[in-house]
């Protein structure tokens, strides 16, 4: 929350300011929108808020952000200059330090039929990134290749909010960082590159990583991840890349490059399912080519928690943990 304050209309921080300390620390989504109730997302609830900070279910009684801090919060974000951030306008997000994403809605404007970036912006969605230091140690186990010493090529499918760029991050600190066992060491730390497109795996301060990704990793910072795996592997040499979000022509295409070159990789895809992701054409592709070793379904709900499903390049599960062993308590980002 700290480092978001300071891009919120006075109001609109006023208001989350007084909001009790325990919902602070559980908040994952702030959703602006010019004349509608503010509206917080907490352990996957959503409650809107009143004008006086408090929280309510019903929307009449919800603060209404005005017009003017709508302007005011993409002034904030943007640091008084819309055309530097052109680029992050016509894809939809803006990435603020700490990695954190901003969605933003509006006005398309178009140019030869693709979109050239947004205006008139009236909704905000501002989701709040977290380190969960241990997430990914029960499913290290199931995605290691022991006959290597290295981690399958896995990828990690789930729908949006379910937690999986928070996942790879804390699988890039462990594959990094190794692990010993007493004083025997039982898997060592690998060299780790992350191509970090949107810079919300590694949060880069001025090249620096904001959060923990381990002593042996290399980030490359606001690159797309197709070209960006082919400069990682030809200039830092990594074991291991991790990249988030992959679906396109051309990442199918470095990834093969990867495999070739001997890289492991882990990726992440949106899908409820690995057959949601079969559906895809460019995914399907891969699955068909069993460029994955190993396919994690990450869910998760209020009711359940968190789960992985992991499974086999030829459909046999491997493994399924449950919210208990993932050691969130049941809740991830």
């Amino acid at each position: 929350m700290h480092a978001i304050l300071p891009f919120l209309p006075a109001r609109i921080r006023g208001m989350l300011e007084r909001l009790p300390g325990t919902a602070s620390n559980r908040l994952e989504e702030i959703r602006i929108r010019e004349s509608r109730p503010l509206e917080l997302v907490v352990d996957g609830e959503s409650r809107f808020v009143s004008p006086d900070g408090a929280f309510t279910d019903i929307a009449d009684a919800g603060y209404r952000p005005s017009k003017e801090d709508g302007l005011k919060l993409l002034d904030l974000l943007t640091n008084h200059s819309l055309y530097t951030f052109e680029e992050e306008l016509r894809r939809g997000y803006i990435t603020i330090a700490g990695g954190h994403r901003v969605g933003l809605a509006g006005k398309t404007v178009l140019e030869r039929g693709e979109v050239k970036h947004i205006r008139d912006v009236a909704s905000f969605n501002i989701r709040i990134a977290r380190a969960l230091p241990g997430l990914g140690k029960p499913l290290l186990s199931a995605i290691w290749d022991e006959s290597v010493g290295t981690i399958h090529q896995t990828l990690v499918i789930s729908p949006p909010r379910q937690g999986k760029t928070t996942l790879i991050r804390d699988l890039a600190r462990l594959i990094s960082a190794g692990e010993r066992n007493g004083g025997e060491l039982a898997r060592p730390g690998l060299r780790v590159g992350i191509v970090d497109e949107r810079s919300e795996i590694a949060a880069c301060v001025k090249g620096v990583p904001a959060f923990d990704v381990g002593p042996r990793t290399d980030v490359l910072d606001g690159c797309p991840k197709a070209e960006g795996m082919m400069m990682m592997i030809r200039s830092m040499s990594p074991d291991v890349l991790i990249v988030d979000e992959i679906g396109r022509p051309e990442d199918a295409s470095a990834l093969q490059e990867a495999l070739h070159a001997g890289v492991r990789v882990i990726a992440t895809a949106h899908g409820r399912s690995v057959g949601d992701v079969r559906d895809r054409p460019v995914m399907k592709r891969m699955l068909e080519d069993r460029v994955f070793a190993r396919l994690v379904e990450l869910s998760r709900s209020r009711r359940s928690g968190s789960r992985y499903i992991v499974w086999d390049a030829f459909g046999r599960k491997v493994a399924e943990l449950a919210a208990a062993e993932l050691g969130d308590g049941g809740r991830s980002p």
